[in-house]
């Protein structure tokens, strides 16, 4: 079987252009994540590389199936010049490696937390996992192999993250887009949640 990260920057670079910066982050005991940085206009895109060289495997499995399991990259996106947001690149590594270092299966309507700002100053400590299939496509693999999901994350304030645990992802989803919330904004306040 092919090399999976290969395919998925391609469809990276695909659905994105190119990418204007990378950075590299290993983690002990875990495979070497890469952070891909793109400009579309205002926007700055982030994107994992290397989440999805391995599936992702149920932490009460009893055996980790090498082959068959979801796999997948996480993008964020913000508005560049507002913020120092570069410094996500650690951040997001760390959530991109969780799969590996701590056994948990990311997929949509999860919150993810760094357990500090997501860059400095950042008002966002956590992110909602959101649906994949809007910016970038699934990459489709080999059978048996799952495809490769790019999973779009939503800066999540404290107080967001505290509601979204008590009322569901698709209540703050909802919240947000009532309230006209910019989700790319890096210095937004926290939606109205009364």
């Amino acid at each position: 079987m092919a090399d999976v990260l290969p395919l998925v920057e391609a469809r990276l670079r695909t659905a994105l252009g190119e990418p204007d910066a990378r950075a590299a982050v290993t983690f002990l005991g875990a495979d070497r994540v890469e952070v891909l940085r793109f400009h579309e206009g205002d926007i700055v895109r982030y994107a994992t590389l290397g989440m999805s060289a391995q599936p992702m495997t149920d932490p009460a499995a009893m055996l980790v199936d090498p082959v068959e399991g979801p796999r997948a990259e996480l993008v964020l996106s913000v508005r560049g010049g507002l913020a120092d947001t570069d410094k996500v690149l650690r951040p997001l590594a760390v959530l991109a490696a969780s799969p590996q270092v701590e056994g948990v299966v990311v997929a949509p309507g999860a919150s993810l937390d760094v357990g500090g700002p997501l860059w400095p100053g950042a008002p966002f400590s956590s992110v909602l996992v959101a649906e994949p299939g809007g910016l970038v496509e699934d990459l489709a693999l080999d059978e048996p192999r799952d495809p490769v999901r790019f999973l779009p994350l939503l800066p999540m304030t404290a107080n967001e993250a505290a509601w979204k645990r008590v009322h569901g992802a698709q209540a703050l989803q909802e919240r947000w887009l009532t309230s006209g919330t910019d989700l790319r904004d890096p210095s937004r306040r926290s939606v109205p949640l009364d």
